[in-house]
């Protein structure tokens, strides 16, 4: 039995179709942001308001909807859950060695102002892992990371979610706009080119932005030269890179150089006063009485070194996990001549799984009359999780911790990240269940209708796809060749129209629900998801806003310059 999507199943109206396709994405908005409801909660009975749609609504047969949520929830286990388990597991082996306590010391000699650490951890260096490795990595180390420096655990899941803006686009070596390319027929480098004219500009406003939500304008001017120094070396990179060499290194070359520029600068720039949360200055006298002790202690370069290099270590392995070549080989797909990338692929092959998804397979004909593949993805040697875990055994021998501390680090992270992780796999199996039923489409189609505003609404399609799935890869081959063929009838550049697609969606993903659960897992608020949904979807919309008005100005003579 098949099942043909309709996309005016409700009283054979797309807008009445649309306005029950929306009831989920309400109802997840009203749990988090007014029911405070715990993420589990919230993405449980998400997925079964979804689940019942899908059936009762868009007439999906239940066991399809059922089993299209399964492979949903298998994809949010592995590799998005296996990314956060290892990546929390690799900070805790840090922590418990003692050598997060150095790593501390060496960031606080650079600089103790909480603005300025922000920069360099959630901005710069998390871009840096957006760009190596995506799908939720640099969030979860950026945050943990900042935890362990002292911010209060929400800010720096929150900052951490809002600084991961400037860098989605070309995250996982370009992969969103690398997708895009097979969907619509359009250049990678094309829509690479126009995405970086449009989000050299967020790159340049999310480091004000940032110290702005944590300090205010005041103190976001007193730190305006190193904000300047971050943002803009960021951007113009960002820039070249999309412009003159492709999607794959705009993040982590920006990333780079934005961090040593703004490493370098605080070498010879120090702010006037030092920046600290109010509940740190409340304890005044003892943190006076902590920075005279710490002060007191000097380690050595070797010391340092030791102390960061299970991060180097896991930035060595996610970059190689992201080579293309290697990438292939990882999942047994490589068909060249290298001899040590055939014996990889040949482990990378034996540890691929792809059965059918029962009931679903084939058996979904969606808008082009086309039978849609369903197969639970399991490629366990090639998920970026598996390079963390590598880098975690490295690990234990630089830290020197025995083999059974290591094992029982790993297990207290997997029952620390329990409900997490029945977040996540609920929340995409939602996704899973509102594509295959045509619920997203629905969605796409209806701000399609939009006309002469299309160009205004066109990331508003993006960002709504990036909540859905949670990610920018995703949300690009959802809609982004519904944006083309809009585009086209609208007379709007459709290279424009795909690169906001997916320039809106980097707006979404700080309210996705999986980025919200991520970040609540990594730095230990499991069950708090709506007080970090709370606190980050105003500045989602009000970053979809600017990228809004930006495409519609691009599309306009006003900038019409600006598209390649």
């Amino acid at each position: 039995m098949t099942f043909t999507q309709n996309f005016t199943a409700v009283g054979d109206s797309l807008a009445l179709s649309a306005l029950v396709a929306l009831i989920p994405i309400l109802y997840f908005f009203w749990a988090l942001a007014i029911k405070r409801m715990k993420g589990y909660l919230a993405g449980l009975t998400t997925l079964l308001i979804a689940l019942i749609l899908a059936v009762v609504a868009f007439k999906m047969p239940a066991g399809m909807a059922v089993m299209s949520a399964t492979q949903g929830a298998v994809y949010g286990i592995l590799p998005i859950g296996w990314i956060i388990i290892t990546s929390v597991f690799l900070y805790k082996l840090t922590v418990k060695t003692g050598q997060f306590d150095i790593i501390r010391h060496s960031v606080v000699s650079l600089t103790e102002d909480r603005r300025l650490q922000a920069l360099l951890v959630a901005f710069s260096f998390g871009a840096f892992l957006e760009g190596a490795a995506g799908f939720g990595a640099p969030v979860a180390i950026s945050a943990a990371l900042l935890v362990g420096l002292g911010f209060n655990p929400l800010y720096a899941a929150g900052l951490c979610l809002i600084a991961n803006t400037a860098p989605v686009a070309f995250g996982a070596i370009g992969t969103p706009i690398i997708a895009v390319e097979g969907p619509t027929g359009i250049s990678a480098l094309e829509i690479s080119k126009m995405v970086g004219r449009q989000l050299p500009f967020l790159s340049l406003f999310v480091p004000f932005y940032l110290v702005v939500i944590m300090a205010g304008f005041k103190k976001a001017l007193e730190i305006l030269p190193a904000i300047f120094i971050t943002g803009f070396t960021f951007a113009v990179t960002q820039y070249l890179s999309s412009n003159f060499l492709g999607p794959e290194l705009p993040d982590i070359l920006s990333a780079l150089v934005s961090l040593f520029a703004l490493a370098i600068f605080l070498k010879f720039w120090k702010p006037k006063t030092i920046f600290r949360f109010s509940s740190e200055q409340e304890l005044a006298a003892s943190v006076a009485a902590k920075a005279s002790n710490s002060q007191q202690v000097k380690y050595s370069g070797g010391q340092i070194f030791k102390a960061w290099s299970p991060f180097l270590v896991l930035t060595a392995f996610i970059t190689i996990w992201g080579i293309p070549t290697v990438k292939l080989a990882l999942t047994g797909h490589y068909e060249g001549t290298n001899a040590i990338l055939k014996a990889v692929n040949a482990l990378g092959h034996a540890l691929t799984l792809m059965p059918e998804v029962p009931l679903l397979n084939n058996q979904v004909i969606n808008s082009a009359g086309a039978p849609v593949a369903a197969i639970y993805k399991l490629e366990i040697l090639g998920a970026a999780g598996t390079s963390v875990i590598i880098a975690a055994i490295v690990t234990k021998f630089i830290v020197k911790i025995s083999w059974k501390e290591w094992v029982a680090t790993f297990g207290e992270t997997l029952n620390e990240l329990k409900f997490p992780i029945i977040t996540i796999a609920s929340v995409v199996g939602y996704a899973y269940v509102t594509n295959s039923s045509g619920m997203s489409t629905t969605l796409g189609m209806t701000l399609a209708k939009t006309g002469s505003l299309f160009a205004f609404f066109s990331p508003v399609l993006g960002w709504l796809g990036v909540f859905i799935t949670g990610s920018d890869t995703s949300s690009n081959l959802l809609f982004g060749a519904m944006q083309k063929v809009t585009a086209l009838n609208l007379g709007m550049d459709p290279v424009l129209a795909v690169a906001a697609n997916s320039s809106g969606g980097v707006t979404g993903k700080m309210i996705s629900p999986q980025s919200i659960a991520v970040a609540c897992a990594a730095v230990g608020l499991a069950g708090k998801e709506a007080d970090l949904f709370r606190f980050t979807v105003k500045h989602s919309i009000v970053l979809v806003l600017i990228v809004c008005i930006m495409t519609f100005l691009q599309n306009s003579s006003v900038l019409g310059w600006m598209v390649p």
